[in-house]
């Protein structure tokens, strides 16, 4: 597949540039700053874009099979609108209605912290509403396990909501792995889950780890089993018309 990789430079796209180019495909690696995407070599395209202004955007999707974000705001900065909500918004407005795969990294704890996590929530309704098949992925913290915890594990309901690692780690190469895994897997489409990993050796194979999974409720904007506790009629005026301009293009 051709994909692109948002969030390219970040401390999980660099892993996603990795892993998808070794298993074969054609990346296009997306940054503010040229400079950045030096290292990439000849593992991706490099191409410039802001993810706050659509119209630069353009370039690139065009031609791409499936879209991985890993991107975000600084943790606790005032970006999270403009960025982790609105990089998505603007890209998914930049693809169109062709259809195009997509995996969203949030993270885990998202429908259970408030504020903190409310945009990235958002965003993942936007895929949910868009009509691209997609994986969206919750992972635990980064880089919190041991060296043999590297057995993944699942998750779906997002209960865990300590807001430390108590609620589960996860390497951030694995986090990779499951991401450019999903965008090649029927098995993983329209499916939500948080991802942790617990004592023992890593997987080979994901695909039975996506199939165990339940789906997204058809037109549903929330994740199978999530809390219902972000109630639509309460959202700001502008997510709803950001919901009603994504659906229209599906």
């Amino acid at each position: 597949m051709k994909i692109l990789s948002v969030g390219a430079t970040g401390s999980i796209g660099r892993h996603v540039v990795a892993e998808a180019s070794r298993r074969g495909h054609t990346v296009r690696a997306l940054t503010r700053d040229q400079s950045r995407g030096r290292g990439f070599g000849s593992f991706a395209e490099v191409v410039v874009g802001d993810l706050t202004r659509p119209e630069t955007l353009t370039a690139a999707v065009a031609g791409v099979e499936a879209v991985v974000f890993t991107h975000g705001a600084a943790y606790g900065s005032d970006g999270l609108e403009a960025i982790d909500y609105g990089g998505v918004r603007n890209v998914l407005a930049a693809i169109g209605d062709r259809p195009v795969r997509i995996a969203l990294m949030t993270a885990i704890g998202v429908t259970g912290l408030g504020a903190l996590h409310d945009w990235k929530r958002r965003s993942e309704r936007l895929v949910r509403a868009s009509g691209h098949d997609y994986t969206i992925v919750r992972p635990g913290w980064f880089d919190c396990n041991d060296a043999d915890q590297e057995h993944l594990h699942f998750l779906q309901g997002d209960t865990r909501h300590a807001g430390s690692p108590a609620d589960g780690v996860v390497a951030r190469s694995q986090i990779a792995q499951v991401l450019v895994a999903s965008v090649t897997s029927a098995a993983a489409a329209r499916k939500t889950f948080e991802l942790v990993a617990e004592r023992g050796p890593a997987q080979t194979d994901l695909e039975p780890l996506f199939t165990a999974l339940s789906a997204d409720a058809v037109g549903s904007l929330d994740g199978v089993r999530d809390a219902a506790n972000l109630p639509l009629g309460d959202e700001p005026a502008r997510v709803r018309v950001d919901l009603d301009a994504v659906r229209s293009r599906s």
